[in-house]
Formats: structure tokens, sequence, C-alpha cells
């Protein structure tokens, strides 16, 4: 039997520290103390840890991004600062790397990506929600590919995830240790498997304090195929609280909300998912989840890596937890 892949969560677990400090501790970043460093390296030597250079040190080739337009904001989104992570990483290791965005007529008619030419690349990381019938056309034309930020239940494909099931309940857990008993869901829950996720944690958080599900308040903020709105839609009476699926979506929220004349976070509370940039500038700034993108760009990094050094492993799902992060979203109202 192979011998289970060490990841950066097992590193934490065994030294009762966060993810994030594991990260900081193992890339050389600062914020962590020097005593606090020392034995998460010890550590991760012991338990066999291999890192993403370590690994990218024995490949050559070149590696493919691909980014669906829908996941794509011209302000910027989480999904170019996970883009920009990867080509860090990349870059520190000497590998290049082709992104190619994919629209949604290319989508729907199977249209094979530019970087499949003349076998440019040697592995390709799929970077936000594809349809099935999409992937499967990907995985005829190379069998090094890795799912980052979603995954597709039976599809037999590496991916990599955050536990967005456990973020989601505990941003409405939080929102009820707040005296919240009056909370909404704003995504659009069957338009990828991260919001659903989501969505079930916050349902699971409600259903377990005996709270209500009021189908008003349950928001979409997208069409089924991803495309956003450009307004959200709210009902004229509103919950004390909404949970969205992400920070653009939350950062959406207060703007929409704010020109009704409904204040955040003194009539109603926000909270989104994602700590990228957007959540700072946003006024106010949102309580959310924090998730370390550059140990995600790193995992799904090492799992490509891994796949192209062994094409027969068995396929499998990488899950990163990220912490809550209280800013100036929320109050409380007990």
């Amino acid at each position: 039997m192979p011998r289970k892949q060490v990841t950066i969560a097992d590193i934490a677990k065994v030294c009762g520290t966060s993810t994030v400090t594991v990260s900081k501790a193992l890339c050389g970043r600062s914020g962590v103390s020097e005593e606090v460093r020392a034995k998460i390296r010890e550590t991760a030597d012991k338990m066999g840890y291999v890192s993403t250079k370590s690994v990218s040190n024995k490949f050559d080739g070149v590696i493919g991004v691909l980014i669906p337009n829908k996941f794509i904001n011209p302000n910027g989104s989480f999904y170019w600062a996970l883009y920009n992570d990867i080509l860090k990483l990349l870059k520190s290791s000497g590998i290049s790397c082709i992104q190619e965005n994919i629209g949604a007529e290319e989508e729907s008619s199977l249209t094979v990506p530019n970087l499949f030419s003349n076998n440019r690349v040697t592995g390709v990381i799929s970077l936000g929600q594809l349809s099935v019938p999409y992937l499967q056309m990907l995985k005829n034309h190379t069998n090094n590919l890795v799912l980052l930020d979603y995954y597709v239940p039976d599809a037999e494909l590496d991916c990599v995830i955050t536990n967005g099931y456990f973020g989601g309940y505990k941003l409405t857990d939080h929102l009820i240790s707040l005296g919240h008993r009056e909370i909404g869901f704003i995504g659009t829950r069957k338009a990828t498997t991260s919001i659903f996720d989501r969505f079930m944690g916050y349902l699971k958080a409600m259903l377990e304090n005996d709270l209500p599900v009021d189908p008003d308040w349950l928001i979409p903020d997208r069409m089924p195929n991803g495309e956003r709105f450009e307004r959200l839609e709210f009902p004229e009476k509103l919950p004390t609280a909404f949970v969205c699926n992400c920070d653009e979506t939350a950062f959406s929220a207060i703007r929409d909300l704010k020109s009704r004349g409904i204040s955040v976070p003194r009539d109603i509370s926000v909270v989104g998912y994602d700590n990228y940039l957007i959540s700072e500038i946003s006024d106010p700034p949102i309580t959310t989840i924090q998730v370390d993108s550059e140990e995600m760009a790193g995992e799904a990094l090492n799992a490509l890596f891994e796949r192209v050094e062994n094409p027969s492993r068995p396929k499998k799902t990488r899950i990163l937890t990220g912490k809550l992060v209280v800013k100036e979203s929320t109050r409380s109202i007990k």
C-alpha cells in the first residue's frame, strides 16, 4: 500500500496549531516565532513531509491553468489571487505556466483549450468549476488534471478544496452567538460544489439551533451557469443577518443594501468567505473565513507533480480548513 501523502493540515494537527502558521513556518515567512518554526520544521521532517519545491525539482514541463470567464471580475477576484499564488510558486521553482480563460460558449460547445495544441503543457489545473462534460473532454486530453476550489463526485480526479461545510457552519454559528435568530443565505446553491457545501453548513447550524429557514431569505447571486447578477434582489422583510457564499457576494450585498438605506452592521449583519482583498476594502470590512490561498496553490501543484511522477496512484481530495476572522460587518443584537 502506498504511503499517505503528509499534508500541512497533518502537521498542524500534530503541532496543535493552524495550517496558516505551518505554511508560514515552512515557507520562511514572518509571523511565526523561531521556537514554533523550529518545532514545525522538526515535525515535518519526522513525518516525511515533501514540499512543493522538493517535488517540483523532479518536474520538467509547463503547467496550464484554466479559469472560466464567469469567475473573473474586472475589479479582481479570489481566483486571480489564487492564480497569482500559483505563479509565484512556479516562478520560485523555475517552471513556466500558460493561463487560458474559458468562455461560456467554449464550455458548452466543448471546445478544446488552445494550451493543448502542440502538446504545450504537461499538466493542467482547473481553477473554478467547469461542467462535467467539459471535464470529461479535458480528461480525454490529459491524465494530469487537478481541480482547484471545487470537486465533482465520482469524477475520479485529484482536487484541492477548503472545508466549505465547516466554514458555512462556523459563520452561521458566529452569527447565532451574537444573538441572531433570523439568518438568510446568499448564493446560488447548485451553481458550484463550493457554494452548496457552504449552504449545507449554514443549514446544519440553523437546524441544530431549531431556527427557521425562510425560503424568502435564500437569495441567489448568479445564474445556474455561474454568471453573476448585477444586483441582488432582496425581499421586503429582511432577516437580521446574511451568510454570503463568498466575499464578492458579501461586498455586493452590502452595496445593494446600502442603496436601500440599510446600514451594515447597524441594521443587518453580513458575513463572507475567502478573506481576500475585497473583504478589507469593503465598507465596513467583512467578517469572513480566511482561506490560505498560497497553501491551496501549493497543494494543487503538489498533487499535479505527484500525478505526473506517478500516473497510476489513486486520485485523492485534499481538504484545507479556514478560520473565522471577525471584522466590522457583524454586531451583537443580544
